[in-house]
Parts: C-alpha cells; sequence; structure tokens
C-alpha cells in the first residue's frame, strides 16, 4: 500500500518509479509549463511526465534547473513521437529530447505509440540506449496485449512501463492482467478523464471519506497498483491531486468503481489512431 507521495514501485530491471506524478499534456511551453512543474516539485512530487509531442521539454528542463532538485531524486520520462519512429530516427531524437530537457539521461523512455511497421525498430534503438546506458528503463505506451506479444516475439528486452488510458470508465483488466502476469509497470495517462468527474457514485464515495472526486479516482489507481499522473497546471490542484496517502478505500468500493467500466475513451483507441 503506498502512504506517501515518495512511495515507488520497483521495476521490472529494480529501477524504482514513483507511483505519483505529474503528466504535462497539453501544457504550454514557457511559464506555464514551468510554474506546473515548480509547484509539483514544491508540493513534494518527485516525477514528471512529458513527449517530444507536448512541445514543453525545454520548459520542463528549466524549471527543474530552477527548483535546485537533484538530479536523482526526480525521476524524469519522455518519449518518441511517432513520426520518428525507425532505429535511426529515434536515436536522433532521443538527442533532440535530452537536449531540449538539458539532461544527459533519462530515467524512462517510451515509445508514443504503437506504429505499425515501426514499433519493432524503434524498441531496437530503446534496447541500444538502454544498454549505453543512456536511459534507466524503457518501455511503451498505448500498447494493446497483441502490440506487446509482437514486440515480446522480436525484443531481448521486456519493457518496463505500459502507459495507457486508464480509469474506472476504462478500467482495462485483461491488459493489466497481462501487464501484471509479465512484470509491466502499467501507468494511466488521463487518470481524471479529462474532467468528466460528474457521477453520483464519485460523489458518494468524496462525501464519504472526505476528498474531492479526483482524489477519490487517484487513490482508486493506486491501491491498484497503477502509477498515475494526473495533469494540472493550477497549484492548489497540483497539491491537492497529491494529497491522497492517508486513506485507503474499502474493497468493496474499489469493485464499485471497477464496475463503473464501459470501456470508454476519452483519447484514442490504439487500433484506430492516424499515424
Amino acid at each position: 500500500m503506498t502512504t506517501k507521495l515518495t512511495d515507488r514501485t520497483e521495476l521490472n530491471n529494480g529501477v524504482k518509479m514513483p507511483w505519483l506524478g505529474l503528466g504535462v499534456y497539453l501544457v504550454k511551453e514557457g511559464d506555464e509549463v514551468k510554474n506546473a512543474v515548480r509547484s509539483a516539485i514544491e508540493a513534494g512530487y518527485e516525477s514528471i511526465d512529458t513527449a517530444a509531442i507536448y512541445k514543453n521539454e525545454e520548459g520542463v528542463g528549466e524549471a527543474i534547473r530552477e527548483s535546485g532538485i537533484a538530479r536523482d531524486k526526480l525521476f524524469l520520462t519522455t518519449k518518441v513521437w511517432n513520426s520518428d519512429q525507425g532505429y535511426e530516427s529515434t536515436l536522433a531524437a532521443f538527442n533532440t529530447s535530452v537536449k531540449k530537457l538539458g539532461v544527459d539521461t533519462l530515467d524512462l523512455y517510451l515509445i508514443h505509440w504503437p506504429v505499425k511497421e515501426k514499433f519493432t525498430e524503434t524498441w531496437r534503438a530503446l534496447e541500444k540506449l538502454y544498454k549505453d546506458g543512456y536511459v534507466r528503463a524503457i518501455g511503451v505506451s498505448n500498447f494493446h496485449i497483441h502490440h506487446l506479444e509482437e514486440l515480446r516475439k522480436v525484443s531481448e528486452i521486456v519493457p518496463a512501463v505500459n502507459q495507457v488510458e486508464f480509469h474506472p470508465l476504462l478500467t482495462q483488466r485483461d491488459l493489466l492482467t497481462y501487464c501484471r502476469d509479465h512484470k509491466i509497470q502499467m501507468e494511466a495517462w488521463s487518470p481524471l478523464m479529462q474532467g468528466n468527474l460528474d457521477h453520483p457514485l464519485l460523489s458518494e464515495l468524496a462525501q464519504k471519506y472526505g476528498k474531492s472526486p479526483a482524489q477519490i479516482v487517484i487513490r482508486w489507481d493506486l491501491d491498484q497498483k497503477v502509477v498515475t499522473i494526473p495533469k494540472s497546471i493550477t497549484p492548489e490542484r497540483i497539491r491537492q491531486n497529491a494529497d491522497v496517502f492517508d486513506f485507503t478505500l474499502e474493497p468493496q468500493d474499489v469493485e464499485r468503481l471497477a464496475a463503473l467500466n464501459e470501456n470508454k475513451r476519452f483519447g484514442p483507441d490504439p487500433d484506430n489512431f492516424n499515424f
């Protein structure tokens, strides 16, 4: 059970990753992303998740440097975008990302989407980066089971993480079971359903536990051992999203939330994405 913001999960290669982090999808480059990252670090966050396509890596890097936090205290993730996939192009994209972030190494580098006929070569590049010591862990994002199976047939290294859309309306039980069985840490993007939290059960549980609907969902993720990276640009909301370690959901409430599943996506389906 996670009991504090600094708690970490151990990935399949022994690297320890924070259970809760800040996501910066759709956070504007410049002051907006810098203020969000600064607020998160001040609130005690030790994990920041960005991506090349977010176009805010430079601001993330500036905020980290200005914060004064020791590099080894912060878990930094970014992702290779679809148009950069392939072996040589991924290596070049990685160099661009670390230069923008102003770091020598990454804690986690992910394939952003499973681009057909490219993601296996992209993975080969990630394996090289890992073996050469430029990345502490490598993983994927938005991979279904069949993508992971295809990768497994040609890869040397099992992905450490699979970052996917995950929330009470999209529980992805089969994928979660697969990842657990293969020692792949599941991570939730869009855990707060893009703000669609107006649901009677969430309101009921928020009142029961004295928390907000957002805090109920984040705690639900953590209770299922899913790493979670809610996005916010508001300092107070960033602090609230981390105020989830003083309670746990009763087992019946965990199940009631899981029963809300509608296989509803607020983002694209990896099998029907315009790559």
